[in-house]
């Protein structure tokens, strides 16, 4: 876990010393860490947000070609997302029916949830971390129209990565930035669990007023 932590706080340094040893692999390397972050259930700490930040910063001082790194990102994230979803629609059912508090009603409920707010979630998720990883699986679990799902992913891919990408390449190299990068990346990280914490407290105080309201 410290070494995870590490990974993402000084994940400048780690991108070098990733570019330094594999050269023109790095792309795949970071290739590879986009994908299971968007496309494996299992591995949703991958840094995200961060990672696309620091390798946008470093395209702009030389050390990976912007075109070919957005380019490389962006496929990681669709494909990613797209594996995750039919993980979920193949075999999420499965592993659900195996956990004891599994109930029939839960899914129900969640496909049409998925049917009313479907599109939006998978936008939005793209921007929160955790809940992108989770987002396409329970997609997929939903059995939500993968035509509907793919238009909307790409959508949500093109956003989150060429946010977080260029304001890496413009802004990550400005003095300030440069010299307190670990705390940029903090910021960063905190930033971006906000809209969650947003949706939490939103979703808290609806339940509550559920609550409260008198049954007719």
């Amino acid at each position: 876990m410290e070494q995870l932590i590490d990974f993402i706080l000084n994940i400048d340094e780690h991108l070098v010393t990733i570019i330094e040893k594999f050269g023109p692999l790095s792309y795949l390397v970071l290739f590879g860490i986009i994908f299971a972050e968007t496309g494996l259930v299992i591995t949703p700490f991958l840094p995200g947000d961060s990672l696309l930040f620091a390798a946008g910063a470093l395209a702009a001082r030389g050390g990976f070609n912007i075109y070919y790194l957005y380019i490389t990102l962006l496929f990681a994230s669709i494909i990613g997302d797209s594996c995750n979803y039919w993980i979920g629609r193949k075999l999420g059912i499965k592993a659900f029916r195996k956990i004891p508090a599994f109930k029939e009603e839960h899914l129900e409920q969640t496909k049409e949830y998925f049917k009313e707010h479907g599109k939006k979630t998978v936008v939005v998720a793209r921007f929160m971390p955790i809940i992108r990883t989770f987002a396409p699986f329970v997609a997929g679990i939903s059995h939500m129209d993968y035509k509907l799902f793919l238009t909307f992913s790409i959508t949500g891919s093109f956003l989150w990565i060429t946010l977080f990408t260029f304001l890496g390449y413009f802004f990550g190299n400005l003095p300030w930035v440069e010299k307190n990068f670990t705390l940029a990346i903090m910021i960063m990280i905190i930033l971006s669990f906000i809209p969650s914490f947003y949706h939490y407290l939103k979703n808290r105080k609806k339940n509550a007023n559920r609550k409260k309201s008198p049954k007719k």
